[in-house]
C-alpha cells in the first residue's frame, strides 16, 4: 500500500476510538482553542479548509463563527463521524497532496497537527500544496510537535514524525510563505507543542 493507504487504514481501524478520545473541544487544551480561534478571527473574507480535520470538531467550531469553512480528511470514517454528528458543515474525503480546489482560492488553511505522519520528503509537496491553494494574503495554521528534525517516533496510530519550530519555519518560507507568527510550549509528561502562523504574501502572482 501506499503511505496514504497505510494510515488511512490505520486510523480508519481506531477511528470511533479516537473520535471518543479526542472529538470534542471539551477535550482539546484550551491554549489551543484561543490560538486558533485567534488566528481565525484574523482571516481575510473567504473560504476556509480544515485540512486533515479528523472527526470535524475544530470545523464545526469555526463555523460556529461565521467561518464558511469546510473539513477534509483521508479517512472516511472519520468524516463520516463529522458529518452525522455536524450535519450543517461540508465535510469530504481527500488528501493534503491534492486539495481539490482552485487555485488561490482560500483565505484560510487549518493545518492542526495534520503533518505529524507525513516524511520529510513528501513535506515540500504538501506546503507547496497548501500554499498553491491560498489566495494572496490567506492564512495557514500549522500545529505539530516540536522535537528532533524530521525524527520518527512511535505514535499510537501510525509512525509520527517530530520538527524543529526553526526547520518548519524555514521550509514554510521555501515554499513561499511569510511567517507571522511561532507558538510553542512544554507541558510535563508530554511532548513539546509547537504552531505557526504563516501567510501568502498579497503580492504573489502565482502558484
Amino acid at each position: 500500500m501506499t503511505g496514504d493507504e497505510d494510515l488511512r487504514v490505520a486510523y480508519g481501524r481506531r477511528a470511533a476510538e479516537y473520535s471518543s478520545a479526542l472529538g470534542t473541544l471539551a477535550q482539546m487544551d484550551p491554549r489551543d482553542r484561543e490560538r486558533i480561534t485567534a488566528w481565525a478571527g484574523e482571516l481575510p473574507t473567504g473560504p476556509v479548509l480544515d485540512a486533515g480535520c479528523g472527526p470535524g470538531h475544530w470545523t464545526a467550531h469555526l463555523n460556529s463563527r461565521g467561518l464558511d469553512i469546510s473539513g477534509l480528511d483521508l479517512v472516511p470514517e472519520f468524516i463520516g463521524h463529522a458529518r452525522a454528528r455536524f450535519s450543517s458543515v461540508p465535510f469530504r474525503v481527500g488528501s493534503m497532496t491534492d486539495l481539490e480546489v482552485p487555485d488561490r482560492s482560500l483565505a484560510g488553511i487549518l493545518a492542526w497537527y495534520s503533518l505529524i505522519h507525513t516524511p520529510l520528503p513528501a513535506l515540500p509537496v504538501i506546503l507547496q500544496e497548501l500554499h498553491r491553494a491560498l489566495s494572496p494574503g490567506g492564512r495557514l495554521l500549522i500545529g505539530f510537535f516540536d522535537g528532533p528534525d524530521a525524527t520518527p517516533f512511535a505514535h499510537e496510530v501510525s509512525t509520527a514524525y517530530s520538527w524543529r519550530a526553526a526547520a518548519m519555519r524555514q521550509r514554510l518560507e521555501g515554499s513561499g510563505f511569510t511567517v507571522l507568527d511561532t507558538e510553542g510550549r512544554e507541558d510535563p509528561g508530554r511532548r513539546a507543542h509547537a504552531s505557526i502562523i504563516a501567510e501568502k504574501p498579497a503580492n504573489i502572482s502565482r502558484h
